[in-house]
């Protein structure tokens, strides 16, 4: 057992009220621990900037929809090369990297932790085989609920705890963390040619709205004691007046009462940037970011990551089909559908954001507003819907954003984006900046939080050992004027530390570790599983394509997993 030190570093953790104190942060069998021997390996990273290592809670990096991305976009593979080096495999890929790039470029970044925040259960072990490809990251994946036909008619019917005992099997079946609900009963219309609209537009030929699915749902989730809260991308992504939608998706679970005081939330909405839309078509578009802060701001509930544009060439890919052929009739850009029987839908359409185009100008400054808006940073995370708004290479430049509002004001007065920024958001008028502590936050603490991981994200005492260290020196740095250094630096850490494992040295991967699935095992609902399967065998052998013993994802198919158990009806801790 060998100990470790890292000595006289500027520290930031936020979950331990640790404000940039100059202090040792001790390590020793991949934990944090309370102090070492004389005989401990000293690390000297005096004066730099440490945090625990990053926790991305929304991103799309292993699955179908990332393969058909890369085959049908070669031009996008082309891009981002990088040449086999030391322990490292060759990179491919700028916006849908190769499986092995997506792991070191996170490591590079100070990442430990990424959610992959779509898993359709059908294609779940495919899903699980790439996430053992990726190489220095842990992966818990979200599998998709809201269109699901069980789902459906359980909701329907309200029948809660028949539903409770379903989502609590499915999440055995394909090594799932929570749920996640993408635009409900919306992909089950996209297999008619249709979408809904709102919150109360049935899905066709089913009786039930989006507001039952995820009212149900968010029963459900509170029923199990899951460790997050339901995962909701709400209707209408994308379409000018969406805000009001969004305000009635945050409101309707608003009622619902937390099975206890563990979890803060009960509702986290995801890439709420492009669910902040106001207007009723795109000539008359504008933001609708101040009123739906306001109302995160006056309601502890709600928890969002923001899905910010970059500005990039990049690849837009979700489980919500109807949208993404929306877009491909907006933008014109080739188009490719991936429908998943009975579960879900899914689309991906190439997508240039740019600066001199006035939406997308706007949308840039929604997901700013956003993030100056919300006052609380606990509520707010850092996303790109990596690659949907930008790749997540990109967190850094965003941080830099938040940092530095001389930055935003000379990309709008030097006019880097459309004048229509001044005119149609808020943004010129919003001079807040982010320190240190609200950038490990919504980077760490906050997603960490948000999840319920009690293990990560922080630096106290007995979590696991990740760490990111930065060639910064808060102390002597006005990132306002040195956004060019916080980019670079957030980008390339000078330290990544995973387990207790040095990763990244100098920006450099060194090592390569085995990515780990963490997944929820409800406990306490055997026999209420039990009958429900005998419910649901005869509809899935009637309608399904494959056998069911080919639907599980047996353990082989699952990298070194950790297993969160919980019990039902118990409050996760």
């Amino acid at each position: 057992m060998v100990e470790y030190i890292l000595k006289n570093g500027i520290v930031f953790d936020p979950t331990n009220n640790i404000k940039g104190e100059k202090k040792d942060v001790a390590f020793s069998n991949g934990k944090i621990v309370e102090d070492v021997s004389s005989d401990a390996k000293v690390i000297d990273v005096t004066d730099k900037l440490v945090m625990a290592a990053g926790v991305d809670p929304h991103s799309h990096i292993a699955g179908p929809k990332l393969v058909v991305g890369r085959l049908y976009r070669p031009e996008d593979s082309r891009k981002g090369i990088v040449p086999a080096k030391g322990v490292t495999r060759s990179e491919t890929g700028f916006s849908v990297p190769s499986c092995p790039a997506t792991g070191y470029r996170y490591s590079r970044m100070g990442y430990g932790t990424v959610v992959e925040a779509a898993m359709p259960p059908l294609e779940a072990k495919h899903t699980h085989e790439e996430i053992m490809t990726i190489p220095n990251i842990d992966v818990p994946a979200l599998p998709l609920f809201g269109n699901n036909w069980f789902v459906l008619e359980y909701a329907r019917d309200g029948k809660v705890d028949e539903l409770a005992a379903f989502v609590a099997k499915w999440l055995k079946l394909v090594k799932g963390y929570g749920i996640k609900i993408v635009n409900p009963c919306g992909g089950e219309a996209w297999g008619w040619g249709m979408n809904v609209h709102g919150v109360d537009d049935p899905a066709p030929y089913w009786d039930v709205t989006a507001r039952e699915v995820v009212r149900t749902l968010a029963k459900v989730n509170e029923k199990l004691g899951l460790p997050h809260s339901i995962h909701l991308h709400p209707n209408d992504l994308g379409h000018p007046g969406n805000d009001l939608t969004t305000l009635e998706s945050m409101k309707m679970v608003s009622d619902i009462k937390k099975s206890s005081g563990v979890r803060n939330q009960n509702l986290h909405m995801t890439h709420i940037q492009y669910h902040s839309y106001s207007g009723t078509n795109w000539r008359d578009f504008k933001s609708g970011a101040e009123g739906v802060a306001k109302y995160i701001n006056s309601n502890d509930h709600v928890t969002c990551d923001v899905g910010q544009i970059t500005l990039d060439e990049t690849t837009t890919m979700t489980a919500d089909g109807p949208m993404e052929f929306d877009l491909h009739q907006l933008n014109g850009l080739k188009w490719a559908n991936k429908d998943i029987e009975l579960e879900t839908a899914s689309g991906i359409v190439p997508f240039i954001y740019s600066g001199r185009n006035s939406v997308h100008s706007v949308q840039w400054a929604i997901g700013l507003e956003l993030f100056l808006g919300i006052k609380n940073p606990w509520q707010v995370m850092l996303t790109t819907d990596s690659p949907n708004a930008g790749p997540f290479i990109r967190y850094p430049r965003v941080i830099s954003w938040l940092m530095s509002n001389k930055r935003r004001m000379e990309m709008i007065e030097n006019r880097e984006v459309h004048k229509a920024v001044e005119k149609k958001s808020s943004l010129a008028t919003l001079d807040r900046e982010y320190g240190f502590d609200e950038i490990a936050t919504i980077s760490r603490a906050g997603p960490a939080k948000a999840y319920g991981f009690t293990d990560r994200g922080h630096l106290g005492v007995g979590a696991n050992a990740d760490i990111a260290v930065y060639d910064l020196e808060p102390n002597n740095i006005d990132p306002s004027v040195e956004h060019e250094q916080i980019e670079k630096a957030f980008g390339n850490a000078l330290y990544t530390i995973k387990n207790g494992q040095t990763l990244v040295k100098d920006g450099e991967v060194v090592a390569i570790k085995q990515s780990q699935n963490i997944w929820t095992n409800v406990q306490g609902l055997e026999a209420e599983e039990a009958a429900v399967m005998k419910e649901v065998m005869p509809v899935f052998n009637k309608y399904y394509t494959i056998k069911f013993e080919n639907y599980k994802v047996h353990d082989h198919f699952v990298s070194n997993p950790i297993e969160v158990k919980v019990q039902a009806g118990k409050a996760s801790k």
